[in-house]
């Protein structure tokens, strides 16, 4: 059974940070190719971070430099770090875990349920 488990959600000011985690079971994080996404209300679900087996990471424009991606292949665990949050990065955030190297492609096998992140003007 495969289960992802984002936590670190929050509320959080302008210009502020957070840092996600998503504790992976049933996979082993540096055997897949791993993503962050996120869905704001009315939109729809788009990529904003993956790294695959060999550590390539990729990102969307619009976080690029502000967020990094990594992963704890001890802890099993995947991590989004968040800096200089704006308004706009408001949304629901989905980690996801595909055999493939998909990347920002939203067509992941797995998915978690989800940690909000909430950034106010």
């Amino acid at each position: 059974l495969v289960q992802l488990v984002e936590s670190g959600g929050g509320s959080v000011q302008s210009g502020g940070s957070l840092r996600l985690s998503c504790a992976a079971s049933g996979v082993t994080v540096r055997n897949y190719c791993m993503g962050w996404f996120r869905q704001a209300p009315g939109k729809e679900r788009e990529g904003v971070a993956a790294i695959d087996r060999d550590g390539n990471t990729r990102y969307a424009d619009s976080v690029k430099g502000r967020f990094t991606i990594s992963r704890d292949n001890a802890k099993n665990t995947l991590y989004l770090q968040m800096g200089s949050l704006k308004p706009e990065d408001t949304a629901m955030y989905y980690c996801a875990a595909d055999w493939r190297p998909l990347f920002l492609s939203p067509t992941y096998n797995y998915w978690g349920q989800g940690t909000q992140v909430t950034v106010s003007s």
